[in-house]
């Protein structure tokens, strides 16, 4: 269980890494009002595909059956998501709006993905990784 525990974690700060450095990417390449929900956007894109492939994998050793069976599990992942990604949301910009500084912004983001994959944890083990496993 503190494999399976240290291994989330390790992958939780992978996707928050490529998260946040998508986020950084978009950032430096848009200048319009729009920059920064663009970014939240793009990174939130980018760290649930990273997650996905390593937890499917090696958290919860998945293997689809098929097709559709894999578009199913995808989407009950990101719909497990939607909350989480909703606190995750909701941290970074309050950390925006109180403290108006990138990097308070992305320490908003970084707590707010923290624990959002926390909760994540448990709504995937109970309601997504079911079914066909390795």
């Amino acid at each position: 269980m503190l494999r399976l525990a240290a291994l989330y974690a390790l992958f939780a700060a992978f996707s928050i890494a490529v998260n946040i450095a998508t986020q950084v990417s978009v950032i430096a390449i848009l200048e319009h009002g729009w920059a920064i929900p663009a970014s939240i956007l793009a990174g939130t894109a980018t760290g649930l595909v990273a997650k996905y492939v390593l937890d499917k994998r090696w958290i919860f050793s998945h293997v689809s059956s098929g097709r559709l069976h894999e578009a199913r599990t995808f989407i009950l992942y990101a719909a497990a998501g939607v909350l989480t990604t909703l606190v995750f949301w909701g941290t970074e910009y309050l950390f925006h709006l109180l403290f108006r500084s990138d990097a308070m912004r992305y320490l908003g983001g970084v707590l707010g993905l923290a624990v959002g994959y926390a909760i994540k944890y448990r709504l995937d083990k109970h309601f997504v990784f079911t079914g066909a496993r390795a």
